[in-house]
């Protein structure tokens, strides 16, 4: 998860190889029936805004969502282990629940394997930080402000508001994952928590948090204009990254105009409110010291065009200018006309025999080829096949054409006593162009052997008591750190290279 990406082929407009969720958009639609009918619609009152609303999601139904959610997004992500860390979120997390619109739901905090800027919520009081986004506050403040973002979401009721929307709209929530096998018996589960994270917020609900957030880290003690300055760092990943947006502000509004509109709503709290307003900076890059930054290599990563995993001890290639996506349950790369995509995960069976039938039936294949040969010394099994249309009823739909008809070639490879999965997926249109591709990558898939990947070690947060006054990029200097890195060290902190730092302050540099 890395974070949770759905890639979508060019053409096909029914998107075959994901798996939707029907029976989830029927119960919609018959809730759509009987509100039309009169049976169901009523009002209730909105914790935050006091107004009353339609609202089709109970309570109830908040929290079993989210505790349906919470195993496949710890499957998919991924939880970082750092006890004084979770402690220390824990602690804020349940301090602005109590003063929150809803201090009664049951709310959980956690800290995700993800070296993606981001922060999310489910209903039901689930919130949860990326590493990376930790690696990126420069204070308490700013990490609490997020945090009563994030808590506003779940107490004004945004995903139920979304939802309800979504009903009288007569859309049904399609919640799918790409091709991923049914690991652990949380396949359902990981389609519902996909689907909760896919689903965007308006404008709207992101500016209504913004204010909650102010008002709740404000209510704990914090001085919400860090909240404002965090969207400062927001944007500047964003510029640097170019067209890609960090997942926490792919829906949100532009993080200049929030900067701003946060900045007066702090100034307007803390006049109506005077008090002292924490910032506890020290206190919140000691907590940081040794965060793993950037991809961790023991996940697997990208480097030379070759994708490697110690920790499993394979490899196999990329292709050149191919985008890709890693999680713990699948790797997924794509080239940048969309016609095509492959997919690497763990198949299940304890056969290779086993695991082509678990495939054929869990995504209705119609297989055309079939064949045994080995990949670099390892038992495999090659499968050429195409995904029979279903219909709602579960009937084949009659007609098929190349814009419409995906088709999929499988390869299961028996590797130090897993069975792996290597799909590569095209319309039909498009097949025969990209089999070679496949093939090459697929053929590629070997034992690691390279005692220099085998042994890498991560990234991480090394915070030093500067020395000297003078430049962000003059410290940088005289603590060794690369100028190939200065520009995500100047991110990190929270400044400009050319900010001037003083001497016996705290300082975020990366090391081993």
């Amino acid at each position: 998860m890395g974070q949770i990406l759905v890639l979508t082929l060019k053409n096909s407009p029914t998107l075959k190889f994901v798996h939707f969720n029907m029976k989830m958009k029927i119960q919609y639609n018959i809730l759509f029936c009987l509100a039309a009918l009169g049976m169901l619609a009523g009002c209730s009152r909105n914790p935050v805004t006091g107004k009353k609303e339609i609202i089709f999601m109970s309570q109830e139904k908040e929290i079993a969502l989210g505790a349906e959610s919470h195993p496949s997004v710890v499957a998919t992500m991924g939880l970082y282990d750092d006890k004084n860390l979770q402690a220390f979120i824990n602690e804020k997390g349940h301090a602005m629940a109590k003063i929150s619109h809803r201090p009664d739901l049951p709310y959980q905090f956690f800290i995700v394997d993800s070296p993606v800027v981001n922060a999310f919520a489910v209903p039901g009081g689930y919130v949860y930080f990326t590493r990376g986004i930790m690696a990126h506050f420069n204070n308490e403040a700013e990490f609490a402000g997020v945090l009563g973002h994030e808590i506003g979401h779940i107490t004004a009721r945004h995903s139920a508001r979304q939802q309800t929307t979504q009903i009288l709209g007569q859309v049904g929530l399609m919640a799918g994952m790409v091709l991923s096998p049914q690991i652990r018996g949380m396949a359902d589960q990981a389609q519902q928590a996909v689907g909760m994270l896919l689903l965007s917020y308006s404008r709207e609900h992101e500016t209504e948090s913004d204010e909650i957030g102010v008002q709740y880290s404000s209510k704990i003690g914090y001085d919400a204009h860090e909240m404002a300055d965090f969207f400062g760092t927001l944007k500047k990943i964003s510029e640097k990254s170019g067209q890609s947006i960090p997942t926490f502000q792919s829906t949100h509004p532009d993080p200049g105009d929030r900067l701003k509109k946060v900045d007066a709503l702090a100034t307007k709290y803390q006049a109506a409110n005077p008090g002292k307003y924490n910032v506890n900076r020290d206190a919140y890059l000691r907590k940081i010291e040794g965060l793993i930054y950037g991809v961790d290599p023991k996940q697997g990563f990208v480097e030379n065009n070759q994708f490697y995993h110690p920790e499993l001890r394979f490899q196999f290639p990329v292709p050149s200018g191919w985008q890709y996506e890693n999680s713990p349950v699948q790797f997924q790369m794509a080239p940048k006309d969309g016609k095509s995509m492959m997919l690497f995960t763990l198949a299940e069976g304890k056969t290779l025999e086993d695991a082509a039938q678990t495939i054929i039936k869990n995504y209705s294949l119609q297989v055309s080829e079939n064949s045994k040969t080995t990949i670099n010394g390892n038992p495999a099994l090659v499968m050429v096949s195409k995904q029979v249309q279903q219909s709602q009823g579960g009937q084949q739909q009659a007609t098929q054409t190349a814009e419409n008809t995906t088709q999929v070639a499988t390869w299961l490879i028996q590797y130090n006593g897993s069975i792996y999965a290597i799909h590569g997926v095209a319309t039909a249109g498009s097949f025969a162009a990209s089999t070679g591709q496949f093939k090459n990558v697929a053929q590629g898939f070997k034992s690691l052997t390279d005692p220099n990947i085998l042994g890498r070690q991560p990234e991480r947060v090394r915070i030093k008591t500067v020395q000297r006054e003078g430049s962000l990029r003059d410290v940088l200097k005289d603590l060794n750190m690369p100028d190939s890195k200065m520009d995500d060290l100047a991110i990190i902190n929270g400044m400009d290279l050319k900010d001037r730092v003083e001497k016996g302050s705290l300082i975020k540099t990366l090391g081993r």
